[in-house]
């Protein structure tokens, strides 16, 4: 499909889907949600398209957050409306894995994509923070919540009451980034972990995303129990069967997601 606000292609078996308006600092819009929505549709069930990786066009920006005149003119109705939190549960929900490859500045809506991706990469020099309560708003598109799962409530707390910008390197510091890395690296460093993660059974990926992001939020014992179901299907899989074989073998296993 040919979109207005964003790129796709696909090399190998991994999705790119770019936030394409670098003039803009790659802000997100409404028509924009929508166009990510839709790429993500169209991958949905394409067997080509294992991982999906997410970045910004241009040097400056990875998502500089929501268009501010759209976010002026909202009233507390059109606030409770699903839009961009409904595009961020598609993501964290996707059935794919989704890395984030933060090429900029992630703020705002913006680290609240990358938080809502199952890994994140990032350049050193990335600007990452949730500047809201300077606009007399809160982060509310996940931020609150995704952020505090990571960073535990304190740190948590201490970024968003204060809106302090923090770097990639300072990211990774805190576990908010899998890997901070110089900017000529950082696509072949988001290649490389979608390649690793591509060569896994796409039954297993879909059933372990599903575990980790609800086990999260119920109790241990409701939680492990999640698992063994989890763990039960897959032992009735043909990429089960497949997977032991290979190791046994000593050979790559050649998984079709049965």
């Amino acid at each position: 499909m040919c979109y207005q606000y964003i790129l796709t292609n696909k090399e190998a078996n991994i999705g790119i889907l770019t936030i394409n308006q670098p003039e803009k600092r790659n802000m997100l819009h409404l028509a924009a949600l929508k166009e990510i929505e839709s790429a993500l549709d169209e991958w949905k069930d394409d067997l080509d398209v294992n991982v999906v990786i997410v970045t910004g066009a241009g040097d400056q920006s990875f998502v500089s957050g929501a268009d501010i005149n759209e976010l002026n003119k909202r009233t507390m109705i059109e606030a409770l409306q699903p839009n961009m939190t409904a595009t961020y549960q598609k993501i964290e929900n996707y059935e794919k894995p989704i890395i984030a490859a933060i090429n900029g500045a992630a703020v705002g809506g913006g680290l609240e994509l990358a938080l809502a991706c199952d890994v994140r990469i990032a350049v050193k020099e990335a600007k990452l923070g949730l500047p809201e309560l300077n606009l007399g708003i809160i982060p509310g598109a996940g931020g609150t919540q995704r952020l505090t799962r990571i960073l535990g409530k304190g740190k948590a707390m201490e970024l968003i009451l204060t809106g302090d910008i923090i770097t990639g390197e300072d990211a990774e510091r805190f576990g908010i980034v899998a890997k901070a890395v110089e900017r000529a690296e950082l696509m072949e460093t988001a290649m490389s972990y979608a390649a690793r993660i591509a060569t896994k059974s796409p039954l297993a990926l879909k059933i372990a995303k599903m575990v980790v992001n609800k086990g999260a939020d119920i109790g241990m014992d409701t939680a492990l129990m999640f698992e063994k179901l989890g763990q039960a299907l897959l032992m009735g899989s043909e990429d089960k069967n497949e997977g032991t074989r290979a190791f046994l073998e000593k050979r790559a296993a050649n998984f079709q997601g049965r």
